[in-house]
């Protein structure tokens, strides 16, 4: 059976016919959800899932297993804790347990951005694969914040994906060229690590070395080559927080840099795209294909 569309909430059909029968009425025979009152303002599906529609899209068929979908996503505590924020593109499985994640996803319509809360122990052992991080218990909720940019089916993200890479064939070649000139230029002396990144160390750290299972907060500058800066931490004074060694929290060559710097340290770091955001690019555009990228990252805290 089809996982019900988000549409047919309670919420909607308040804002539309204001009328708390009709409301309780279609709860029943419509959708079998219930009005959360263990987290007011939510509703809850029978399989558990607590869920809030925030802005309602544009209408359209919701994504199915097998489709691509681009969302924004936010993992937060249920007391709005953010620890994660980031837009992904993905292929959208199967739901793994009920109750899940990908369940929420299927709810949704492009342009929908809503709400979920569900259990955070299934969340990351089941879904990510991945221990949770220390400041969730067995028995506590994750809030995930969904906005849904896009679905496509396999055959839309096939087509568009073949264009794309006939269009930037010749990048990969320039983009180790121009890395190669910007080396000698700026820094001739500085050697590449094994997995063919750069890393300069600024001002050595003298605290606790990164770990896997770690809390860590940083600062960190992005630039292209060519000086632009992308993003900043410094100019949002939001210093990034993270768990090192989970998935989707970092890209890759972030990931291996940071795993070898200390409490304190400040580096700089040249990634090559495809220790970056390789020959798609960012999702949300930034970002172009086949594109080298400056970090100037400094760890704050390790904990």
């Amino acid at each position: 059976m089809r996982h019900m569309n988000i549409r047919r909430t309670g919420t909607l059909i308040i804002v539309r016919q204001s009328a708390a029968a009709i409301l309780c009425l279609w709860i029943f025979l419509f959708t079998s959800c219930n009005v959360d009152t263990e987290y007011p303002g939510f509703s809850r599906t029978t399989s558990g899932i607590h869920y809030r529609l925030n802005v309602i899209g544009n209408g359209g068929p919701s994504p199915s297993s097998g489709d691509y979908i681009t969302v924004d996503l936010k993992y937060s505590t249920v007391n709005d804790s953010v620890f994660f924020s980031e837009r992904r593109k993905f292929r959208l499985d199967d739901p793994s347990y009920r109750g899940s994640v990908e369940e929420c996803f299927m709810m949704m319509n492009a342009g929908d951005q809503a709400d979920f809360i569900i259990k955070a122990y299934d969340f990351f052992l089941v879904t990510l694969g991945i221990n949770p991080p220390g400041f969730f218990s067995d028995t506590d909720d994750i809030l995930i914040s969904v906005n849904m940019i896009e679905i496509q089916s396999e055959k839309e993200y096939q087509n568009e994906k073949e264009a794309f890479l006939a269009w930037i064939e010749d990048l990969g070649r320039y983009e180790k060229t121009r890395l190669h000139q910007f080396m000698q230029e700026e820094k001739p002396d500085a050697e590449p690590d094994i997995k063919g990144f750069y890393r300069v160390i600024i001002e050595d750290g003298t605290g606790k070395k990164v770990e896997a299972g770690d809390t860590v907060d940083v600062h960190y500058e992005g630039r292209f080559l060519y000086g632009r800066y992308f993003d900043s931490t410094r100019n949002r004074d939001e210093p990034f927080q993270f768990i090192y060694g989970e998935e989707m929290q970092l890209i890759a060559g972030l990931e291996i840099a940071i795993g070898n710097m200390r409490e304190g340290e400040k580096s700089l770091i040249l990634l090559p795209s495809e220790l970056a955001f390789g020959r798609q690019g960012s999702s949300g555009g930034i970002i172009p294909p086949y594109t080298s990228l400056i970090f100037e990252v400094e760890v704050l805290r390790v904990r």
